[in-house]
């Protein structure tokens, strides 16, 4: 029977040791600057993301301002507009708090309307656009989480599940080689629980819904975690290196969507005016679910919940913010 190693009052302190370090190990590991998130943006703009379903995001209309704004999905296409704008160099990037609300996503043990990660993004070369990059990239993000674990332990070490500091990678091709007969999701259990720490690179239309506007599918990838707890991979970052113009007219052209091509953000990219970038975003959490070793996402954040969901937490005993 599950039990949490922390009561809420510790639990509480402990989400802010987690928050604050991982933060500053992530900021210090690829030279990031804080900067201010919107929680709103134009409606029709294409700003936000769909995340791979047109309409997607909540839209309303504000009669002080006399137009419509969706909330936040996403800060992907934001960041490398903001890149831009503010003057960000090749090896230099911003990182931020990023709450969204995606009320299509369905609720459960990690999943909830409300989202909140960190976003970041960095500035780079054009010869860095390749898996060596990105491998040395998601190398030093796990560094972040097991350095942040060893903090945390140094608190709390009633917390002593580890943090696999080896990541393996491989790509979905690969990993659907090895279990053809099985799901997405039960490829991921697979290779997860075999190894601890996983990168599955090359996320495309093919292998999960994956917008075709922001992250280059041949340069991408999830970073998922094996919890001890509830005996299962959690996905803890969606990343990648983002498209040229290249890549963003063959992948638009592929979901079909080569008429979506409108706006300042598609303009800018095909006529090279925003710098290439590689980001992502990393939940936080479920990075404080991973660290801090619960069972429900609703353990280390006050969200709404599912009747379904309310009776679990009877049942266990979960203390749920």
């Amino acid at each position: 029977m599950y039990k949490s190693k922390l009561n809420i009052k510790e639990t509480q302190k402990a989400i802010k040791i987690v928050k604050d370090n991982f933060e500053k190990l992530l900021a210090e590991n690829f030279n990031l600057d804080r900067v201010s998130a919107p929680i709103i943006v134009p409606a029709n703009q294409n700003i936000n993301d769909d995340l791979g379903i047109k309409d997607s995001a909540l839209n309303f209309y504000v009669k002080t301002l006399d137009k419509n704004v969706e909330i936040v999905q996403s800060l992907a296409k934001w960041k490398r507009i903001a890149l831009s704008k503010y003057g960000y160099n090749v090896y230099e990037g911003i990182y931020t708090d990023m709450n969204a609300i995606r009320a299509l996503d369905e609720v459960d043990q990690t999943h909830s309307l409300y989202v909140d990660q960190w976003d970041w993004e960095l500035v780079i070369n054009e010869s860095d656009r390749n898996h060596n990059f990105l491998e040395e990239t998601v190398k030093k993000i796990v560094k972040a989480i097991a350095g942040t674990k060893a903090i945390v332990q140094s608190y709390y070490s009633v917390l002593n599940d580890e943090i696999e500091s080896n990541v393996f990678f491989i790509t979905t091709k690969e990993l659907a080689n090895i279990y053809p007969n099985l799901s997405v999701e039960e490829r991921e259990y697979e290779i997860t629980k075999k190894h601890k720490t996983v990168f599955i690179k090359q996320i495309g239309a093919d292998y999960d819904l994956r917008a075709p506007d922001y992250d280059d599918w041949l340069l991408n990838g999830d970073l998922l975690i094996w919890s001890n707890v509830i005996k299962q991979p959690i996905e803890l970052s969606s990343m990648g290196i983002r498209v040229n113009k290249e890549r963003l007219l063959v992948q638009m052209e592929y979901s079909n969507r080569l008429e979506d091509i409108k706006g300042s953000y598609y303009d800018d990219i095909i006529n090279d005016k925003l710098p290439l970038t590689i980001g992502g975003g990393i939940g936080q959490s479920r990075l404080c679910m991973v660290l801090l070793e619960k069972y429900h996402i609703a353990e280390v954040q006050a969200s709404i919940w599912s009747e379904s969901e309310k009776k679990l937490f009877k049942e266990m005993g979960i203390k749920y913010l």
